[in-house]
């Protein structure tokens, strides 16, 4: 579903939450029970859109798309299409979240009061207190943990923002990472010890720091970096009508691991991964052609795309790598993970040394920086 400019996806583990909330409170209080659990949960995360839409708009005000937000089952996830430049605006995009839930209490809390007050003590346990108060305290909750600061939390954006006032972006992302993967150290004790959700949200908050540090470094390396610059040349494709053997027989005598199936005219057409090919040898016969089992829609950037551009796309798309075309939208290379890998550890290793950072930016006739 598309809102404003931004696709809403609904994570398929979403589903699984309400069929598992709604099957433990209908052995409880049967039919009328599990509507009214599954209700309140699609009532809480209609919270949470409402929180990273907060986000989507706030951005928008400093001309950064949202392309889409994905909504899992600890929560959503805003994927900007790009970072604010200046830490002011990362406050005001990071705040906006909570400032939605805050706002969203503030007019439960009128409603409760124009209705009765709060009820008595006698029936504050979850299943007799009013739903307008449960969702007042789901949204206090959403507002108090999405500023703990650690990433990927608005809190860890905020810490992360104010830091770069003092130093770089880079450097203030690598902090503010640390700081959240302590917390999620600190969150996983205290789930070991008592509540086995916080482990959940534990890993959350550590990889989540871990991958914001590790995007971060990517931008501070690549910046002027063009596809180009890091293309794997000279990598092995297989033709349209090559079998499960030919693909075979490339996998062994090469280093390759991924190998884009092109057409006569050299367009890319999908991709055999080493992983995809041992699954097909698996359920299909060796001369069964690699057009039957490949990947389709494996994106294809040209040469002369920016690397930090490229580098999100291979995120988002969720491809094993991406292909990369010349002017003639020929395959020329591969844009990989593991290339990306080795970027960061010759860059490691030139800021370690007495060595300056330096890569080519090879000259093109598209002119520098060109997507």
């Amino acid at each position: 579903m598309r809102v404003a400019g931004t696709e809403l996806r609904v994570h398929g583990t979403f589903l699984v939450l309400l069929a598992w909330v709604g099957l433990a409170r209908w052995r409880e209080a049967g039919w009328l029970g599990a509507l009214e659990a599954v209700v309140f949960v699609c009532l809480i995360f209609g919270c949470v859109v409402l929180h990273e839409f907060g986000h989507a708009l706030a951005a928008r005000r400093f001309g950064i798309a949202t392309p889409q937000i994905t909504l899992l089952p600890i929560g959503g996830v805003a994927l900007l299409e790009r970072i604010p430049e200046k830490p002011v605006q990362e406050v005001c995009v990071a705040l906006a979240g909570p400032a939605v839930n805050v706002l969203i209490a503030a007019l439960l809390m009128g409603w409760i009061s124009l209705t009765g007050g709060f009820p008595g003590v006698d029936a504050v346990s979850p299943p007799t207190v009013d739903l307008p108060v449960r969702l007042l305290g789901v949204n206090v909750w959403l507002v108090l943990f999405n500023l703990i600061p650690a990433f990927p939390m608005d809190g860890g954006r905020v810490l992360r923002a104010l830091l770069a006032l003092g130093t770089t972006h880079n450097r203030a992302t690598q902090i503010a990472a640390g700081i959240g993967q302590f917390i999620a150290v600190v969150f996983g004790v205290l789930g070991l010890l008592s509540n086995p959700m916080l482990i959940l949200i534990a890993l959350f908050i550590y990889f989540g720091a871990a991958s914001e540090a590790t995007l971060a470094q990517v931008r501070a390396v690549s910046s002027g970096l063009r596809v180009d610059a890091v293309t794997v040349t000279g990598a092995q494709s297989l033709r349209m009508g090559s079998t499960l053997d030919d693909a075979v027989e490339l996998l062994l005598r090469t280093s390759q691991k991924d190998f884009p199936v092109v057409d006569d005219s050299g367009a890319v057409q999908g991709l055999l991964s080493a992983g995809d090919l041992i699954l097909a040898l698996r359920r299909s016969p060796p001369q069964t052609p690699v057009c039957e089992v490949m990947r389709l829609g494996i994106p294809c950037v040209p040469q002369s795309m920016l690397f930090e551009s490229a580098f999100r796309l291979l995120q988002e798309s969720n491809s094993p790598a991406l292909a990369v075309l010349d002017e003639q939208n020929r395959f020329v290379g591969l844009f990989t993970p593991e290339n990306i890998g080795e970027l960061l550890m010759v860059e490691d290793a030139l800021a370690s040394g007495s060595n300056p950072s330096h890569f080519p930016h090879p000259a093109s006739p598209l002119g520098k920086g060109t997507a």
